[in-house]
C-alpha cells in the first residue's frame, strides 16, 4: 500500500492526524520540565556508621574492615571505597551498571544486618541509602530579623521555614546552613560531687530518663476507657535543676546541688559567612524527578507566602543554580529556532521558489512538535542532551519534504497537472525517501544503547533524535 498516494486522494484524515500531533505535541512541551541534566541512577550504595569519640583507627579496625568484608561477598560489584574520620566511617560500594538499585540496596542491607552482632554495641545503627545525583542543592538564603537573636533564626529556620518549603512541589530537603543548635548544660561540682560521693555516671544514668512520654496502658474512668501516658518531662532549665537525684546511699538532692544548670547554645561546628559577615541561611534541594525551574518558582511563592506572614523577617538570596539552567534552556530553544530559519534559507538558495520553500519548511515544525509528545510520553525533560539532539536534527527534519517536492517540482515541468505531478513523484521515489530515513534512525538509534555511565546520559539523545528524524518520514 503506497501512503502517499492515500494521503494524497484523501488529505483529510492526514491534515486532521497532523492536528491532533501538534496539538499533543504542544501540550506535552508545556507540560515537560526543565533540567540541567536527566536524573540518572547510578548503582552505588553507601553506608554510614558513627561512634562518637572513637579513633580512626578504632573506626578502620572494629567498623569499617567489617563491613567492607560482609559487603564484598556481593555479586556485582565493581568498587569499593572507604573513607574514615574521627567518630564516623562512610563505606562507598559501587556495582555494575547492570545491577538494579533497588536491588543492590537489598544486598547492602542484608550484609550490614548480618554483621550487625559483631559491631561495637555503642556504635548507631549503620544508615544504608543509595546515592542521589539530584541531591546537591539549587538554591540558598540568608534569613536575617530584628527581633532575633541567631538561637532564635536558628529555630525559626528549622522549625516554621522548613515545614513552609517541605509544603511546596518538588522540594526534596531543607537544610539549614549557619546558626547555633539550643542546648541545656549540666556542669558537675567535683568538691560537692565527692563530698556527696556522688559519681558522673549516677547523674546522667538518672538525667537519660527526662524527657520521655511512654504509654501507659489503659484505665476505665466514669465508665469510659481512656488511654493513660506516662511524662517525664521538663519545660525550662530552672525545672531541670530541681530534679531530685538519688544517690548509692539512698539519700536525694537537687541536681543545682551537684551541678551549674544552664541554658545556651551548642558549641559551633559550623559557620555561615556572607561577604564576610555571620549569618543564617538555608539550602533547599529539589527531590528526584522534579525540574529545577518549577521548583525554583515553588520556591519563591512559598517564601512569599511566608514573608506575609511574618512581616519582620528579611530574606536574601545568597546562591541560585537554577538560572543557568534557565540560560541554557533558553539558548537552546534559540539554537533550534536559528538552525530552522537557516534550513529554511537554504532551501530557498536552491529552490528558488516561496511554494515549494513554505511546503518544505511545513515539515519542521510538523515533525519536531510531534516529538515532545512521544518524548513526555517516555518520561524524557528539557535538558541540555535531548535539545542538542533535536538542534542536530532539525537541518534533517527536511530532508524528506525537500526530495519530495523537488520531484514534484521536475513533474510539474513537464506539464502534467498538481495532482499527476504528486501522485507519480511521490510513487518513483518513496522507497528511496524510506531507506534514507531509515539509514538515519540507524545511525542516531545505537546512541540510545551505549554502555557505560556514558550511555546513561546518551539514551534520551538517541531517542529524541531517532523519533524526530521518524515524524519526518511521516510528513
Amino acid at each position: 500500500m503506497n501512503v502517499s498516494a492515500w494521503s494524497i486522494r484523501n488529505p483529510i484524515p492526514a491534515i486532521l492526524l497532523f492536528l491532533l500531533l501538534t496539538l499533543w505535541g504542544i501540550l506535552s512541551f508545556r507540560a515537560m520540565k526543565i533540567q540541567q541534566f536527566m536524573d540518572v541512577e547510578l548503582p552505588t550504595v553507601t553506608v554510614s556508621a558513627a561512634l562518637p569519640g572513637a579513633a580512626p583507627a578504632q573506626m578502620e579496625t572494629e567498623v569499617a574492615r567489617k563491613i567492607e568484608n560482609a559487603v564484598a561477598t556481593l555479586q556485582g560489584i565493581k568498587h569499593i571505597y572507604t573513607k574514615v574520620q574521627d567518630g564516623a566511617a562512610l563505606v562507598t560500594v559501587e556495582f555494575r551498571l547492570e545491577k538494579p538499585i533497588q536491588e543492590a540496596v537489598d544486598d547492602v542491607r542484608d550484609a550490614v544486618a548480618r554483621i550487625r552482632a559483631d559491631l561495637p554495641a555503642d556504635l548507631r545503627d549503620p544508615a544504608v541509602s543509595k546515592v542521589n545525583l539530584s541531591g546537591a542543592p539549587i538554591l540558598t538564603y540568608t534569613i536575617a530579623s530584628p527581633r532575633m537573636d541567631d538561637e532564635a533564626l536558628s529555630w525559626f529556620v528549622d522549625n516554621t521555614v522548613t515545614k513552609a518549603l517541605l509544603s511546596a512541589r518538588g522540594v526534596g530537603a531543607v537544610a539549614r546552613v549557619g546558626g547555633v543548635s539550643r542546648e541545656v548544660r549540666v556542669e558537675l561540682d567535683p568538691a560537692r560531687m565527692l563530698a556527696l560521693n556522688a559519681t558522673a555516671a549516677d547523674v546522667s544514668r538518672q538525667l537519660r530518663r527526662i524527657q520521655q512520654e511512654a504509654s501507659g496502658g489503659r484505665a476505665d474512668i466514669g465508665g469510659a476507657e481512656q488511654s493513660v501516658r506516662t511524662i517525664a518531662t521538663v519545660r525550662s532549665a530552672m525545672e531541670l535543676a530541681t530534679m531530685d537525684i538519688v544517690l548509692s546511699d539512698g539519700r536525694r538532692v537537687r541536681l543545682d546541688q551537684l551541678a551549674t544548670v544552664s541554658d545556651g547554645v551548642a558549641e559551633q561546628r559550623s559557620a555561615a559567612l556572607l561577604d564576610g559577615r555571620p549569618v543564617v541561611g538555608f539550602e533547599i534541594t529539589r527531590s528526584r524527578g522534579a525540574g529545577e525551574v518549577d521548583v525554583a518558582d515553588n520556591v519563591v511563592r512559598a517564601l512569599a507566602q511566608l514573608k506575609a506572614e511574618h512581616p519582620h523577617i528579611e530574606i536574601a538570596e545568597a546562591f541560585n543554580f537554577v538560572d543557568p539552567v534557565i540560560e541554557n534552556y533558553e539558548g537552546s530553544m534559540i539554537l533550534l529556532l536559528e538552525g530552522a530559519a537557516l534550513a529554511v534559507l537554504v532551501v530557498w538558495l536552491f529552490l528558488r521558489d516561496w511554494r515549494a520553500t513554505l511546503v518544505s519548511a511545513a515539515a519542521l515544525p510538523l515533525s519536531a512538535i510531534p516529538t515532545f509528545a512521544v518524548m513526555h510520553l517516555l518520561g524524557f525533560t528539557l535538558n541540555v542532551v535531548t535539545l542538542l539532539s533535536m538542534s542536530l536534527v532539525v537541518g534533517i527534519l527536511v530532508d524528506d519534504a525537500i526530495v519530495e517536492i523537488e520531484n514534484i517540482m521536475r513533474h510539474l515541468r513537464m506539464g502534467k497537472t498538481p495532482y499527476q505531478a504528486a501522485m507519480e513523484a511521490a510513487d518513483e521515489i518513496g522507497l528511496a525517501v524510506i531507506a534514507t530515513t531509515f539509514t538515519l534512525i540507524a545511525v542516531f538509534l545505537p546512541t540510545a544503547f551505549m554502555s557505560g555511565v556514558a550511555g546513561k546520559y546518551f539514551v534520551q539523545f538517541g531517542w529524541t533524535a531517532a523519533i524526530a528524524v521518524f515524524f519526518s518520514l511521516v510528513v
